[in-house]
C-alpha cells in the first residue's frame, strides 16, 4: 500500500481530477478566481495542513478539481498563537501579496492557558490582523478554531466558546469569509460509530488532525468558497476512502511488527 507515500490528495487527484473538469459544471459561483493564491495562516494544525493530504493541500485539490489553479502559501507555525502570528502577518502573509488568507487562530490562545491569550487581547490581535490584511487588498477568511480533546463539554472548549463567538461577529462586521469549523467538528464527530475510539476519531491526540480531520477541514473551507455538494461529495468520498486504506494499512503494518517480534 502506497497511499501514505502518495498522499491523500494526489490519491484524489488521480481519481478526480479529470473526471470533475470534464463536466460542464460552471465557476462562476466560486468566490475564488482561477490563478488566484491563498495564504494559510495559522499554527501547528496548519503547519500539518501544508503536508501531503493535508487540509490545506486538500483545498487546492479540490478547487483545482473545479477548474480553479489556486497557489499556496504556507504560514503555519507550530505554537503560535495571535499575537505572534499579527507579529509576522507582514513577512509571511502580506509581502508575499496573495489574493487570500485563511485565518486559523485560537486553539493555542486557549490551549496554553496561562501562556496563552487573553480573550480581550485576543480579540485586538485576529482584528489588527483583519485590518492589516484587508488594507493590502488581500480577501479574508476566517476560520473558527477546531475543538480541543473532541470533547465539546470539557472545560477548555467552553473556555474557546467567546473566542469563536467573536470571529464569527467580526466576519460579518468585516464582510470575511467564515468556514465554522467548530462547528463542523461537532456535527462531522455525530456520525462516527457509538464504539469509535473516542478522542482520536479527527485528531491523532485531540488536537492536531488526522486525515479524516483534515477532509473535515478542507471540506467546510470549499463549501465556503463556493463549492457545491454535488462537486464536493465525490472528491470527499476518494478522500475518505483512501484515509481508510492508509490505516488499515498501518494496522497491518503493526500486526506484522508485532508478529515479527514473537
Amino acid at each position: 500500500m502506497r497511499v501514505n507515500a502518495l498522499g491523500l490528495g494526489v490519491v484524489a487527484g488521480i481519481c478526480f481530477a479529470g473526471m470533475l473538469r470534464g463536466e460542464a459544471a460552471s465557476t462562476a459561483a466560486l468566490k475564488i478566481e482561477n490563478g488566484a493564491t491563498i495564504a494559510f495562516l495559522g499554527d501547528s494544525i496548519t503547519a500539518g495542513g501544508a503536508k501531503p493530504g493535508g487540509y490545506c493541500r486538500l483545498v487546492l485539490e479540490g478547487l483545482t478539481a473545479q477548474g480553479v489553479e489556486a497557489t499556496g502559501v504556507f504560514a503555519g507555525i507550530s505554537g503560535h498563537k495571535s499575537n505572534q502570528m499579527l507579529a509576522r502577518l507582514e513577512k509571511d502573509v502580506i509581502s508575499k501579496k496573495p489574493d487570500w488568507m485563511t485565518l486559523s487562530c485560537g486553539v493555542n490562545d486557549v490551549w496554553h492557558g496561562a501562556k496563552g491569550v487573553a480573550l480581550e487581547d485576543y480579540k485586538q490581535n485576529i482584528t489588527a490582523i483583519v485590518d492589516q490584511t484587508q488594507a493590502a487588498g488581500i480577501k479574508v477568511m476566517l476560520l473558527t478554531s477546531t475543538m480541543i480533546k473532541e470533547d465539546q463539554a470539557n472545560e477548555m472548549n467552553q473556555k474557546l466558546l467567546p473566542y469563536n463567538a467573536f470571529l464569527r461577529e467580526l466576519a460579518a462586521a468585516k464582510g470575511c469569509l467564515l468556514a465554522d469549523l467548530n462547528q463542523a467538528m461537532q456535527d462531522t464527530l455525530k456520525t462516527f460509530p457509538a464504539d469509535a475510539t473516542k478522542g482520536k476519531q479527527l485528531t491523532g491526540d485531540g488536537v492536531h488532525m488526522n486525515p479524516y480531520g483534515n477532509i473535515m477541514m478542507a471540506v467546510a473551507i470549499l463549501k465556503e468558497f463556493g463549492m457545491t455538494p454535488e462537486h464536493i461529495a465525490p472528491l470527499e468520498q476518494t478522500w475518505k476512502d483512501a484515509a481508510t486504506k492508509q490505516a488499515e494499512a498501518k494496522q497491518q503494518a503493526a500486526a506484522k511488527k508485532d508478529a515479527d517480534k514473537k
